[in-house]
């Protein structure tokens, strides 16, 4: 499952987009049980590097408004989670949250890369915005990884 859908619990509860490093480990660790405290501030360090969380002062501030994330009954995050993804793997895992079949999109992304001759990043973030699905933080990071 989605790690915006993990991250975006504690603040949903708390109802805003700003909550203290502990009592975001706190929350996912002890509260929910999803993760051990340690696999709980690997998320923050994961969630950081995606761009969806920002670190000031001991306190974490959401870059997405966590009240429009939805959250299944019974979502339990799987710990796949916790392992940084690829320019490539967020970008596809944007384009899935966003509605798309993941088999469809990387056939597409697969397609432009052969007919374009770039990079499979750059494919996949020109796949999004055809899509209307805003990367433009990935579409820096594949950029930077050129």
């Amino acid at each position: 499952m989605s790690i915006r859908t993990a991250v975006a619990a504690p603040f949903r509860e708390e109802g805003g987009t700003e909550l203290g490093e502990s009592a975001f480990v706190v929350a996912l660790s002890l509260d929910r049980d999803w993760f051990s405290p340690d696999q709980a501030k690997r998320l923050v360090d994961v969630a950081a590097s995606e761009g969806l969380l920002r670190r000031e002062n001991g306190t974490l501030i959401t870059r997405f408004d966590p009240q429009t994330v939805e959250i299944p009954d019974g979502f339990e995050p799987d710990e796949s989670i916790l392992m940084e993804r690829s320019t490539f793997e967020r970008v596809l895992g944007a384009v899935v949250e966003a509605g798309e079949e993941k088999q469809t999109a990387v056939a597409s992304i697969n397609g432009l890369q052969s007919e374009l001759g770039v990079t499979v990043e750059a494919a996949a973030v020109l796949y999004a915005h055809r899509q209307g699905i805003d990367v433009q933080e990935l579409a820096n990071a594949a950029r930077s990884e050129l």
